[in-house]
């Protein structure tokens, strides 16, 4: 006979087991080269980027460099400089520092070399506004795409056209200097050109190919970002010579922290599958595909089987449509537990490996078989709040949402379903 299980321990097990295989310190010293003979600058952004600088002294001792990360996820470094700014609309303190940090690789030469530490939040830590957009216009610019429900990958292609240090502009920055991006990533399908927007990465797309995404997703963006679009932008192409040194690697992806929960769940004596580690798309429409999924799973399970679990990756998004606080990870659940309806033996957890689930300090939320029978004791309407856009108002409000304050990594979202007989 299988051991009970409590599955709300057993799914936050899971999550913590998916971060911490993914923390710097315990991840990065694998990939990193014997220390350069001639001067090292470090230099990066993104929400993991002050834990990789610490990794990085860890193993080379103090350093001379620069690193930008969000409020409240510096860490204490012996010779990397560590600036907090904004994420996920960039502020006054993101902009002065990307200054700093092309200043600091500028007029190096072919015996130096540069290692770029960047991971997800890179997008709007490195702020250098392209044509004559001023930083509001920029910030204007940020808050239109997160809302406007486009992937990523799309969202990437307007940033890099209206930035001077996206798509490749950080690299050619420091040529000739050798360069060496060591890469977290927290994009669908791994593709360094999309983690942070690709600041030492080539860049094939066209600023036609951005307005053209403007159009398509109906953003509406300040005059002067047209007007940039409208001109020759910055990014770097792939065969461009400045970037013949540049070597770009992704030590950590969200298909490894996937497999050491699937892991972790074996040992358990729980059954997992992994439904990708690449999955895009609304969040409401995968939860209630997944939850078709996992119903139809249960209904094959003999009695006295061993639970189930479903495991997945990527980058959900979410259209905005109201005036409610949420991420995609929390309505991805808050959908799912609308799917389920109460189903018994179902429980699951939906969560950003960063600790940060949209732009509230909150990383997702749990549900099971009771979610909505402590809405409706609490005076929460579910599908009110799903409309709302208000997933985390109504975790909070049940005492279901997952907070862990900054992890210092970010290999993007984790979801996993556990799956009991009944």
């Amino acid at each position: 006979m299988n051991t009970p299980i409590d599955p709300p321990t057993v799914l936050r097990d899971l999550f913590d087991r998916a971060v911490a295989v993914a923390d710097p310190m315990q991840s990065l010293h694998h990939a990193l080269p014997a220390r350069a003979q001639g001067r090292l600058v470090v230099v990066g952004a993104g929400k993991a980027s002050a834990r990789m600088a610490e990794a990085v002294e860890a193993v080379y001792g103090p350093c001379e460099g620069l690193v930008i990360t969000r409020y409240g996820y510096g860490r204490p470094c012996q010779g990397i400089e560590i600036v907090e700014a904004a994420h996920p609309v960039p502020d006054e303190a993101g902009l002065a520092a990307t200054a700093r940090m092309l200043d600091l690789v500028a007029g190096l030469g072919e015996g130096d070399m540069v290692l770029a530490l960047i991971s997800g939040g890179a997008s709007a830590l490195l702020v250098q506004p392209a044509g004559d957009m001023t930083l509001p216009q920029k910030q204007a610019v940020n808050a239109a795409l997160l809302a406007s429900g486009a992937p990523i990958g799309q969202m990437n292609v307007v940033r890099k056209h209206l930035s001077r240090v996206k798509g490749g502009q950080l690299a050619a920055a420091a040529y000739p200097a050798r360069l060496l991006a060591l890469m977290i990533s927290d994009v669908p399908g791994d593709d360094p050109g999309q983690i942070g927007s690709g600041p030492t990465v080539g860049e094939a797309s066209t600023p036609a190919e951005a307005r053209a995404i403007l159009e398509r997703f109906g953003i509406e963006v300040p005059d002067a970002a047209m007007a940039a679009l409208n001109n020759q932008s910055g990014v770097i192409a792939p065969d461009d010579i400045r970037l013949s040194r540049v070597e770009n690697v992704i030590y950590a992806a969200p298909s490894q922290s996937l497999a050491a929960a699937a892991d972790l769940a074996r040992a358990q004596g729980i059954a997992p599958q992994i439904l990708g580690d690449a999955l895009e798309g609304e969040a409401r429409e995968v939860a209630r595909a997944h939850a078709n999924e996992a119903l139809a799973i249960q209904a094959d399970l003999a009695a006295g089987a061993a639970p189930a679990l479903l495991l997945s990756g990527g980058e959900l998004t979410v259209t905005r449509r109201g005036d409610g606080v949420g991420g995609p990870n929390a309505e991805y659940a808050l959908a799912l537990a609308l799917a389920l309806d109460g189903a018994a033996g179902i429980h699951a957890i939906a969560c950003d490996t960063d600790g940060v689930d949209g732009a509230a300090e909150v990383a997702g939320a749990v549900i099971g078989p009771e979610t909505l029978a402590k809405a409706q004791a609490a005076g929460r309407d579910p599908h009110r709040a799903l409309d709302r856009n208000d997933a985390h108002g109504f975790f909070g409000a049940i005492g279901d949402q997952v907070v862990t304050g900054p992890t210092l990594t970010n290999v993007n979202d984790f979801r996993a379903i556990l799956i009991e007989p009944v």
